[in-house]
């Protein structure tokens, strides 16, 4: 007596995609409600299954929906934004600070369901997730019906839905209470990386995962300079930092790890840690190549995913498949590494071990979810098959098919695509929508490039000082005269300091946009050593607002910000038409004269080699009260010794660009 199921799939090439790679040609799947209930010989399943529905699947290929084991779904609407950008500038230079203006729940879910009517396009049937608004892009993504992973991101700085790490965390925690145990979502938290977190986010991220048995997401070692800079706050790599802070209790998904060694790789396997290569976005970056092969035969669970498309800039799995095997043969001079068996299986299968979601999904197998794909290989770019090895037809999927020969997708026991039409998505109204948004970001970013000093605000933490700065610079022959002068009873030193300082000025075609200067403090001790660094980014304006009889100036207020990146960042972020450098030591005093409070500078210029200059500044609130802290800034100078024809006008950038 034939077994009743829903649906049978028969006269199909079925990739079974099991550890042993069964192949069933002609092959037959029988699906009940949301699972596989047998798959095998298509003779033999039409005898013992009777079907409610069954379809001719004509030839065509029946295998595991693919995995894209690492994105950020949203970010279809930041597509081609700004491209051949190094990491750091592509991220913290355009993507947050768009981010920080755009994302939202509305943008989310639009930016959701562009990307899932892609990944359907491309034979997707499960994705692995970590965004913003993680709830809203679980929503979507189970109104489309597609199966994935939704890690809540937490990061040490505000975020577009969170002002704190503390609110990312509570956020995290109710997200996965309320989706714990749906059919199609697995609730997450995704701290992002080592560089963006402190220990203390990676300790309670990896304590909520554990105490709900939940993934953990991250991005671990993607560029040789992050491994650098954490070897230099913490005196190891990536890997053993972060196992450190826990985080290897929780079932890990590492995305990229470009640059890990084999004790970092024997970290990784030790702790069951999926890994997740996107080859694209690694390239695109130049992030390097990560060592796969030799992740592979430690017997390390390798996925495959694009990344976000800001960086990649599609979601098309078969051009990830097809580039991580080429790669591998690249990379180990070896075209025997990664055969087009395992680059498959890194898609399917593995991808879903290394999801940690190898029991549901990932293979053809009884008892799995139904999530599965038909490939129609019949198109001229596969034209002709051969037919004499069983592993001919893999190699045709992975060095010849395109993500367009995909025709129908199920996920779960229900089709998200039949014949190349999206059944859960309005194709036409999404790209109507996203049109609309990039409209906004353009004008956004179009507004912010005119102008060096929004530049500098996107990128967070510049703060505007006081109003005006009376300021008043005098080249002497020698310092002497004013160190005396300092010991004089008519001046009251409050603070001093040394500083070694190392200068350098951006210039700017537009004269408007004045200057950016890049400032590295070293900290001097009496006994000459350096006992600390502090870097600062100053936007010093273009113009003058008065200047007095006796060469003081009222300057226009400066826009001060930490100088959290480094001197080449900053140079391809604003992209200067000129540059000049200063080197100089610096004392410097607080000081009061006749009750009012100064700062005098003494600058030695050492290179460009211009000797010394004495420098009194105070700042205002007034224009009467400027006009008073002038005559008392010559006054001063007077006592100090500094002759008054010296006096300059200009900043030391102005002098050199005379």
């Amino acid at each position: 007596m034939p077994t009743s199921t829903d649906l049978l799939l028969t006269n199909a090439v079925v990739l079974t995609m099991d550890k042993k790679l069964t192949l069933y040609e002609p092959g037959a799947v029988a699906v009940t409600g949301d699972s596989i209930l047998a798959v095998g010989p298509d003779e033999a399943m039409r005898r013992e299954y009777t079907a409610k529905a069954t379809l001719d699947c004509g030839g065509k290929v029946l295998m595991p929906g693919l995995i894209n084991a690492h994105t950020h779904v949203p970010m279809t609407l930041l597509r081609g934004l700004a491209d051949d950008l190094r990491l750091d500038v592509w991220l913290l230079g355009f993507m947050m600070p768009v981010e920080r203006e755009f994302v939202s729940p509305e943008f989310v879910r639009l930016g959701t369901q562009l990307a899932c009517a892609e990944l359907i396009r491309t034979g997707v049937t499960c994705f692995a997730d970590m965004y913003y608004f993680e709830e809203d892009i679980a929503r979507t993504t189970a109104e489309v019906g597609l199966r994935a992973i939704c890690g809540e991101t937490v990061l040490k700085f505000p975020t577009p839905d969170a002002q704190s790490f503390e609110e990312s965390l509570a956020a995290s925690r109710e997200f996965i209470i309320r989706w714990k145990n749906h059919p199609l979502i697995i609730p997450s938290v995704a701290p992002h990386a080592a560089y963006t977190c402190t220990e203390e986010i990676l300790r309670a991220c990896a304590a909520l995962a554990v105490e709900f048995d939940v993934p953990l997401l991250t991005h671990i070692a993607e560029t040789a300079s992050e491994q650098e800079n954490n070897r230099a706050a913490h005196d190891m790599p990536v890997v053993p930092y972060i196992k450190k802070q826990n985080i290897f209790e929780a079932k890990v998904l590492a995305a990229h790890c470009v640059h890990v060694d084999d004790g970092e790789i024997h970290t990784l396997l030790h702790h069951g840690v999926g890994v997740v290569h996107c080859p694209s976005s690694n390239l695109k970056l130049a992030s390097g190549i990560a060592p796969v092969k030799p992740m592979l035969d430690e017997g390390l669970p390798v996925g495959i995913g694009t990344d976000g498309t800001a960086s990649n800039n599609d979601l098309d799995m078969f051009e990830e498949i097809r580039l991580a095997a080429f790669l591998a043969k690249t990379a180990s001079n070896d075209p025997t590494a990664l055969p087009a068996t395992q680059a498959l299986t890194m898609a399917t299968r593995m991808g879903a071990d290394a999801l940690h979601i190898g029991h549901l999904t990932g293979s053809l197998e009884a008892g799995k979810r139904a999530d599965l794909i038909l490939v129609d290989l019949s198109g001229l770019h596969n034209t002709p098959r051969f037919c004499r090895t069983r592993e001919g037809v893999y190699a045709q999927l992975v060095y010849a098919g395109k993500s367009s020969d995909v025709t129908d997708v199920m996920v779960n026991g229900q089709w998200v695509m039949q014949s190349r039409e999206l059944l859960t998505l309005n194709e036409a109204e999404i790209r109507s929508q996203a049109a609309v948004y990039a409209r906004k970001i353009d004008a956004f970013l179009a507004e912010r490039e005119q102008s060096v000093l929004s530049k500098l605000v996107a990128i967070g933490g510049a703060e505007e000082e006081e109003s005006f700065e009376v300021q008043v610079k005098v080249r002497i022959a020698d310092p002497a005269p004013v160190l005396a002068a300092l010991e004089m009873p008519g001046i009251e030193v409050l603070r001093s300091r040394h500083y070694h300082e190392y200068d350098t000025y951006f210039s700017f075609d537009d004269p408007k946009q004045g200057h950016l200067r890049y400032r590295e403090d070293e900290f001097i001790e009496p006994n000459g050593q350096v006992s600390g660094a502090r870097y600062r980014l100053t936007h010093i304006g273009p113009a003058r607002e008065r200047r007095f009889e006796s060469d003081v100036l009222l300057s226009r207020s400066r826009f001060i910000a930490p100088a959290t990146h480094s001197l080449r960042f900053y140079r391809e972020y604003f992209k200067p038409s000129g540059e000049a450098s200063i080197k100089k030591d610096r004392l410097r005093w607080r000081v009061l004269f006749q009750g009012t409070e100064f700062f005098i500078n003494l600058d030695h210029v050492e290179q460009p080699d211009w000797g010394y200059f004495i420098e009194v500044k105070s700042r205002t609130w007034s224009r009467r009260d400027a006009e008073h802290k002038a005559e008392l800034a010559t006054g001063l100078l007077e006592l100090l010794g500094a002759p008054p024809e010296e006096a300059v006008a200009q900043d030391y950038v102005e002098i050199i660009e005379r």
